[in-house]
């Protein structure tokens, strides 16, 4: 086992108190740490949660919709946790699952993605199959995100939002772009919560734009 993978093991401060609050990763603080920041979430949203498992992003959102809200979580892995009677598990790999296998609840008031690849050991190639994940991520939003009609107000913040995990790299101005092209503001943030060994980043989407005229 590397040193690396031994130093992802510990259970540091955010591991310990994820654990104590019922959470079965750390990986809730950055998440809420990003909703605290932007305000993604309100009750009775719509959200996708791709790349779910363990559950902990699942957790936090459906807390937030409250009963009213639907959320649908997906990933390779199976979750183990409860994740409440306003959300639904669906197993399977988002970049061979269409569209229309994750539009349970859709359109989507907030898409996120905390998918990530297994790590190779080889930057470049973490990082290239990094922003794989991340530009399916956009396209599922861009395919079942809530879109403003031509002329309407922009949506009702905080929704019409997208959240996605990102290894920096050379793709990062063109995952970017990506961003900017479905939403008015886009914020780059790197959580508290993120290991400073850890070279990810969260492009976070604010206010989609409307629809192009017909």
């Amino acid at each position: 086992m590397s040193k690396s993978k031994n130093l992802y093991q510990r259970a540091d401060s955010f591991t310990k108190a994820a654990k104590a609050q019922g959470y079965p990763a750390r990986s809730v603080f950055k998440l809420e740490e990003i909703d605290r920041r932007v305000r993604l979430f309100r009750p009775g949203q719509r959200v996708l949660d791709l790349g779910a498992a363990p559950g902990s992003w699942s957790m936090y959102a459906a807390q937030k919709i409250g009963p009213s809200g639907h959320l649908l979580a997906v990933d390779l892995s199976p979750i183990a946790v409860s994740l409440g009677p306003a959300a639904r598990f669906s197993q399977g790999d988002a970049l061979s699952l269409a569209n229309e296998d994750l539009a349970l609840f859709a359109p989507y008031d907030v898409v996120l993605s905390d998918m990530a690849p297994s790590t190779t050991g080889s930057k470049l190639a973490d990082q290239a199959r990094s922003f794989e994940l991340f530009e399916r991520a956009v396209k599922v939003a861009a395919a079942l995100g809530v879109v403003p009609a031509p002329g309407a107000p922009a949506l009702r913040p905080p929704g019409g939002a997208f959240v996605g995990k990102l290894f920096m790299g050379e793709d990062f101005t063109q995952a970017r772009d990506a961003v900017r092209a479905l939403f008015e503001e886009v914020k780059v943030i790197r959580p508290e919560g993120t290991r400073s060994s850890s070279f990810e980043v969260f492009l976070v989407g604010l206010r989609r734009k409307p629809a192009p005229p017909p």
